[in-house]
């Protein structure tokens, strides 16, 4: 059972009761995130993530994690191109506690000038790991080829550069403009006394007051006809091609699913049985969509031996020409369907994922996503809404590619899938 509501600050609330569980997830989750920076302020998002779990007027840094995990609880945040999320989970039986060290965190925290100083090096470190993985690296250089000059192309983690430079000054700054009950919503899963909780949320949040209604606008970037590459003494060459995808919530957005699911998305797909299967070019090979709103992309990779690359990029653009012109038939199209509602179904297990998911469709819908309105989208899927999936995503081919490896000629790898 779903409740929507909105406290007298603006701050959203979406809870959703499950009677047959003994637990509940609570998060906040903030329209913020590397989108919505400036290229001077790149990673503040992330940094300040790391900075509410340092320590508020109450509790250190220690006894934030510590109160909760006491109580088999489990606290974490993320941060990501357009959202940061900071979320709890525990028995249900320890509700004001979870709603307790989350308010204090988001509303009392200090972002001493020595602890700023300190998590710098926890961050810089971070992101040194980030640079040794072939694929971290791969999914940065692809954003900034794909999207060029637009914010939707910074790393989430920043620079190094970038990390140094921030302070407690400009910190507060950001976070007074972009942590808003108005551009925020808390969504809470699990079981629970309704009329209980909501005196709990007003009495934790509602006294989140800012002088600004923050509404992220965002420009919608074209994709760019660009290639990246990023030298690095690895065994293997890791790829990235993409594809015209469908944005956020799109009409469409289950008929891509599926497409995807067909063509590059499972050990049955197209890619998977003829690059791997068939071939033997590689280990993994898959495709998926990415999706913002305004703008989407459809990713394609792959990491193998450079040896095989030619051979392995040949067959790949073959294949997606095929299926852009082919299209599926009907018991393809009927058996997708169930495949996705119960990929759809299976990831809503656990009270955390529906959560997230609620929090995320009424953060950037303003209304909630039922999983009968899910289902009935899957079902009413037609063939032509596959056709102009295909028109739309697939038969334009691929628009850029990123490669990181050692040793390679990029022009004549990007010329087999030109």
């Amino acid at each position: 059972m779903f409740n929507l509501y909105t406290l007298d600050n603006g701050l959203r609330v979406v809870t959703e009761y499950i009677e047959h569980v003994n637990s509940i997830s609570v998060g906040v989750m903030v329209q913020n995130g590397s989108r919505n920076e400036t290229k001077d302020e790149n990673g503040i998002s992330h940094f300040i993530e790391h900075m509410f779990f340092k320590g508020t007027e109450k509790r250190t840094a220690k006894n934030i994690v510590q109160e909760i995990e006491n109580i088999g609880g489990q606290i974490n945040a993320f941060t990501s191109k357009e959202t940061t999320c900071y979320y709890l989970k525990s028995l249900n039986t320890q509700m004001d506690l979870c709603l307790d060290v989350l308010s204090d965190m988001m509303l009392n925290s200090k972002f001493d000038e020595e602890e700023i100083e300190k998590e710098k090096g926890v961050v810089i470190e971070e992101i040194n790991m980030s640079e040794d993985n072939p694929e971290d690296v791969l999914d940065d250089i692809h954003s900034k080829a794909i999207f060029g000059g637009n914010s939707l192309a910074y790393p989430i983690l920043g620079t190094i550069d970038g990390i140094k430079s921030f302070n407690r000054e400009k910190i507060k700054q950001y976070i007074d403009r972009h942590y808003t009950p108005y551009n925020s919503v808390i969504s809470i899963c699990g079981k629970f006394d309704s009329d209980e909780l909501k005196k709990k949320i007003e009495f934790y949040f509602g006294a989140w007051n800012t002088s600004d209604k923050y509404q992220p606008q965002y420009t919608i970037p074209s994709l760019h006809s660009e290639s990246a590459y990023t030298e690095k003494q690895i065994e293997q060459l890791h790829i990235n091609l993409g594809l015209q995808g469908l944005p956020y919530a799109d009409d469409k957005a289950y008929s891509l699913l599926l497409l995807n699911n067909v063509f590059g998305g499972g050990a049955s797909s197209i890619l998977f049985q003829k690059v791997r299967e068939e071939l033997g070019l590689c280990y993994t090979v898959y495709s998926y969509p990415q999706t913002y709103l305004g703008i989407g992309t459809l990713n394609i990779y792959t990491g193998l031996s450079k040896q095989f690359a030619d051979n392995a990029l040949e067959v790949i653009d073959k294949e997606l020409r095929e299926f852009s012109h082919k299209g599926i038939c009907e018991e393809t199209l009927k058996i997708n369907k169930e495949k996705i509602k119960a990929s759809y179904i299976l990831g809503l297990e656990s009270t955390s994922s529906r959560m997230f998911a609620n929090a995320k469709s009424v953060l950037l819908q303003n209304k909630i996503k039922t999983q009968e309105d899910v289902i009935n989208r899957i079902n009413k899927i037609s063939n032509e809404d596959i056709d102009c999936v295909l028109e739309r995503c697939f038969k334009p081919g691929i628009i850029s590619s990123a490669y990181v490896g050692q040793s390679i000629d990029i022009n004549k790898l990007n010329s087999i899938i030109k």
